[in-house]
């Protein structure tokens, strides 16, 4: 592709202007790549120049399912809150062990950006994996299930990377999710032993820690470094993940 800038799609939504956008970086890591942004507002809500951390949230719930022969033999499934460039939900379906898949995203657009294949995910033809537009949040809140389709299903694992930080959100009713009370909650969609994981652009928060441990057997935060091409230094985010009792 020649053009170094393409607006793909812009939207009004309720919360507020949307815009995909595919930009071409010369040279980024000595390669030319074509890079996606979702930019809300006057904020980026994801690049595809930095995935490390997206991907790793992904792997590293599903590792801490494994048994010590592996996940092969297992059988998973797995709810995924965000769907952004898809990155988390594609590191979900790299394993085998995942049967099914449910991406779980607020805005109708994103969803139809993915089916469309502006975002070139392929999740939307993957037969185990299935899109649905809802609001996370109010989901877990309501106790209506995080399947439309199974309100009282379980998963073995729940990941979820939507605000910025259990401190820094997209809107001010998400913080209840973050307290032990919206945590036991979502807690209750996990199998025994399952794992709720979370992706957060801050350091490692002690208050949320301890908020995980008032609900959950096992935590840990995870720190994920990564290469900022950009600014030309290291940069890093978190993965929090916890087992359900």
């Amino acid at each position: 592709m020649s053009v170094r800038f393409q607006e793909l799609d812009w939207r009004r939504t309720a919360l507020g202007e949307l815009a995909l956008r595919r930009r071409r970086y010369p040279d980024v890591g000595g390669v030319d790549r074509d890079v996606y942004e979702i930019k809300l507002n006057d904020e980026y809500l994801m690049s595809s120049l930095f995935t490390v951390a997206e991907l790793e949230l992904g792997r590293l719930a599903l590792a801490e399912l494994a048994d010590p022969e592996g996940l092969a033999e297992m059988t998973l499934d797995v709810v995924v809150g965000g769907l952004g460039l898809g990155c988390t939900a594609q590191a979900v379906l790299e394993s085998p062990a995942v049967r099914s898949l449910v991406v779980v995203d607020a805005l109708a657009e994103v969803i139809e950006w993915h089916r469309r294949e502006l975002i070139p995910s392929g999740l939307a033809s993957d037969p185990r994996c299935r899109l649905v537009q809802g609001d996370f949040f109010a989901m877990v809140r309501d106790g209506t299930g995080l399947d439309p389709a199974d309100p009282d299903r379980r998963f073995h694992a729940i990941v979820v990377d939507i605000d910025h930080s259990p401190r820094h959100l997209l809107h001010p009713g998400n913080a209840d999710l973050y307290q032990p009370t919206g945590l036991r909650r979502l807690a209750e969609g996990l199998h025994p032993g399952g794992v709720f994981a979370l992706w957060s652009n801050d350091p490692p928060d002690q208050e949320f820690m301890a908020a995980l441990a008032q609900v959950f057997a096992e935590v840990r935060a995870e720190i994920v470094t990564f290469d900022n091409p950009l600014q030309q230094r290291e940069a890093a985010n978190t993965v929090y993940l916890a087992k359900a009792r």
